[in-house]
């Protein structure tokens, strides 16, 4: 994963700052971070003996570290083998757990109409988003049309008990729409686990609640996408989740133009219509997932966002377009606290 640029930093610095100040205040707060995902994370719990607390949270850092060696998109490991496997047209035995991923992200590209799909790993790899290092420049323009010819899709794969193979060579999945929410997910069960019933996990701007900081629920800043500070807060309860997909995420810009992580796949292109997407999930099964998950297809979806949001049964929805218009949804609206200097805002059924 290419590093992240200064001003990626300095928002994400300031990202972290909007998640936690709020958790400054009286109470026994432990916290614990790290840097994982190609991002940092941490991870916060209230009101637990430290001894305990620190038990739990290290616990969860040692996951997250499993979950990255295991799902690393070019670095060797269970995915690498899996999409050589593919790409040689085999068939290939997987783990119970990356089985249970690759039947999430068939759902998921089915409800997005293959707006999320984690089968493009070409095109990402072409666009310059897979790599240690980073050097911007644009895809050759036969080996990005060959891409997209290829028309890829995680739908192409084959399931069948332990063993997976894709009718099409051209799948290369890479899990970096979906890995931090399902390690939100399994943060929240190994919490759980440990007797920690107060704890926020914040997995680069994704982010999952348990609990309340005392009597207080726990406080979390939506990023500006332009500028340094948050946009909004608003109060985060037990058992939800937000994800933000953003174009100040991972990007580069080459000749005055910013090429954003985020591609269509059905242009091959990184999108340029939408600066933010942030979507907040309520309790429910898999809901650290489903909020990674959900944010791109609806920032893809570009001005039909408020559709993509009724099909992932999201009420909780604001967009920040190119120009910098914020829409959102009525459940997001009552939720919010504007940031000082926050520009007018649509409200969409």
């Amino acid at each position: 994963m290419p590093a992240p640029t200064l001003p990626a930093l300095l928002r994400l610095l300031c990202l972290t700052l909007a998640l936690f100040l709020s958790a400054c205040g009286d109470g026994p707060l432990v916290r614990q971070e790290s840097f994982v995902f190609g991002t940092r994370v941490e991870v916060v719990s209230y009101g637990s003996p430290e001894a305990e607390a620190r038990t739990a949270l290290n616990a969860v850092l040692r996951e997250f570290d499993r979950l990255h060696r295991s799902y690393h998109a070019w670095q060797p490991s269970e995915l690498t083998s899996l999409n050589a496997a593919i790409a040689a047209g085999k068939s290939t035995p997987v783990s119970p757990e990356m089985l249970s991923l690759l039947q999430a992200s068939q759902r998921y590209a089915e409800l997005s109409d293959g707006l999320f799909d984690p089968a493009i790993g070409k095109l990402i790899e072409l666009w310059g988003f897979h790599g240690d290092s980073f050097t911007p420049h644009l895809p050759e323009p036969a080996a990005l049309q060959a891409a997209i010819a290829a028309a890829p899709s995680v739908r192409q794969l084959s399931l069948q008990g332990e063993l997976v193979r894709s009718s099409n060579r051209a799948v290369n999945l890479d899990f970096g729409g979906i890995a931090k929410g399902y390690a939100l997910d399994r943060a929240a069960a190994i919490l759980s686990q440990h007797g920690i019933k107060n704890a926020l996990i914040n997995i680069g701007g994704n982010v999952m609640a348990l609990g309340a900081k005392g009597k207080q629920p726990w406080s979390v800043g939506i990023q500006h996408p332009r500028a340094s500070g948050p946009l909004a807060t608003l109060a985060l309860y037990d058992g939800e989740a937000i994800g933000t997909s953003g174009d100040y995420q991972r990007f580069f810009e080459f000749e005055g133009q910013r090429y954003s992580h985020l591609i269509d796949p059905r242009t091959g292109v990184p999108a340029k219509h939408t600066a933010a997407l942030t979507v907040l999930v309520t309790p429910r099964e898999n809901a650290g997932m489903l909020s990674d998950v959900a944010s791109k297809p609806l920032f893809l979806a570009a001005d039909d966002w408020p559709a993509m949001a009724r099909r992932f049964e999201i009420r909780h929805a604001l967009r920040v377009d190119a120009a910098g218009h914020i829409s959102l949804t009525p459940d997001m609206r009552a939720r919010l606290r504007w940031a000082d200097g926050a520009g007018p805002a649509t409200v969409v059924e």
